[in-house]
């Protein structure tokens, strides 16, 4: 598993959505990636999920951070 926060967050993406953020500049991955590493640690429900499944908890906090970009 990569380490590295924008590389966590592109994987945890589904294809088209990593295509369209990995073209962003490095500064708005990371901005990113660490929205998405802030919603995993805040949700509870995720948390459950990761128990279960963890790639499946990464992609839902990350369709959730880009379903809050305008």
């Amino acid at each position: 598993m990569p380490m590295d926060p924008v590389e966590r967050f592109l994987t945890a993406l589904d294809p088209h959505h990593r295509d369209v953020v990995g073209n962003r500049s490095r500064e708005e991955q990371e901005r990113l990636a660490a929205a998405w590493e802030r919603e995993l640690e805040a949700d509870t429900e995720l948390d459950s999920l990761d128990e279960l499944s963890p790639s499946a908890a990464e992609a839902e906090a990350a369709r959730r951070v880009l379903d809050r970009e305008p």
